[in-house]
């Protein structure tokens, strides 16, 4: 078997697994297919999810499931204005000791889990949204001078409700950063809306089927990082990501116009990865041009910061980047031309 026909297999094969998965979750969560692509997404990357969207709209449904579906660890934190950080992270309790002492122990709080649900993530204050920051970058927790290791694959799925609603808190850029995508999920169809109903007022209860475990995750995050990104696809990944930089070199007039902040570096990685993602379900080993279109708008629209006429005059992130995406040209030379 020639290394190409390996690679095909291993694509074939990871095709097959992602469908098995989506599958199960095809089965309780109706429509939002790019919803549940993206999440899935951040899954086989190892990145978190950041999902927003009114109450009702099926969020913690789709997390809830997705933890049925897959065999790890699941715990959920539902945020709140008076949690503390210790009640995410953990603390240190007095507990005896065998010989008749006391001893400081430490008794993990719920973000040590394998798939952790942050439910409402910004109902809680800054100080408590941020104790997630460390667990979510570096995959570990620092307590009192001791170091506590996550259980991999760790993915963190947080919802949130637009901040326009009473009683949010707005998540820290240094937050925002950390999810891998924002995911705005939208009003359900006239027909997926009469499928819901069918589903949840008939008294039948559907459960999904168990497809996958952490080892087989980890695996095939690590075929992800494999797939090959040509220098010329890389370099439209940075100028796209550098044109969100308001009055650098690949800025456009939009950028100029409504943008404070670009995006970090984290940006142009993210959508790396996730344009592997996709040319893996596509049945390619190299990511294209259309791979990368496919991912700019949710791996970069909670990695930008609008500035004031932006906001005064109602502009959305989404609508930035689509004028940054239609700006920036995919070659290198059209760009030095224009």
């Amino acid at each position: 078997m020639s290394i190409g026909e390996s690679i095909e297999q291993r694509a074939e094969e990871f095709a097959t697994r992602y469908k098995a998965v989506r599958e199960q979750l095809g089965r309780v969560i109706v429509g939002h297919d790019e919803i549940v692509h993206g999440v899935l997404t951040c899954l086989f990357v190892g990145g978190h999810c950041l999902l927003e969207g009114v109450p009702g709209l099926g969020k913690t449904l789709l997390v809830r499931t997705l933890a049925q579906t897959l065999d790890l660890d699941f715990s959920r934190i539902q945020f709140t204005p008076d949690l503390m950080p210790a009640d995410i992270l953990g603390t240190n309790m007095v507990v005896e000791t065998p010989e008749g002492g006391r001893a400081f122990e430490f008794q993990k709080g719920p973000i040590f889990t394998q798939i952790c649900l942050a439910d409402e993530i910004n109902r809680a204050t800054p100080k408590t949204q941020s104790a997630m920051l460390e667990a979510m970058q570096e995959h570990k927790v620092s307590i009192a001078g001791k170091v506590f290791p996550m259980r991999p694959p760790f993915f963190v799925m947080a919802t949130q409700n637009p901040l326009e609603q009473e009683g949010t808190y707005p998540l820290p850029e240094a937050q925002l950063d950390r999810f891998f995508f924002k995911l705005v999920i939208g009003y359900s169809t006239r027909e997926e809306l009469a499928t819901i109903i069918d589903r949840t007022t008939r008294g039948i209860t559907v459960e999904p089927e168990k497809v996958m475990d952490g080892a087989e995750i980890v695996k095939w995050q690590q075929l992800v990082r494999e797939v090959i990104v040509a220098p010329h696809v890389q370099d439209y990944i940075v100028r796209l990501t550098l044109a969100t930089h308001p009055d650098g070199p690949f800025a456009c007039e939009a950028t100029n116009q409504y943008l404070r902040w670009g995006s970090s570096p984290r940006g142009a990685q993210t959508i790396t990865l996730a344009a592997k993602v996709r040319a893996l379900l596509a049945g390619r080993y190299n990511v294209s041009f259309e791979d990368v279109r496919r991912v700019f708008l949710p791996s970069l629209r909670h990695r930008v910061i609008l500035n004031f006429e932006a906001e005064a005059e109602g502009i959305e992130s989404d609508q930035v980047l689509i004028d940054i995406l239609k700006s920036v040209p995919e070659k290198a030379e059209e760009a030095k031309r224009a």
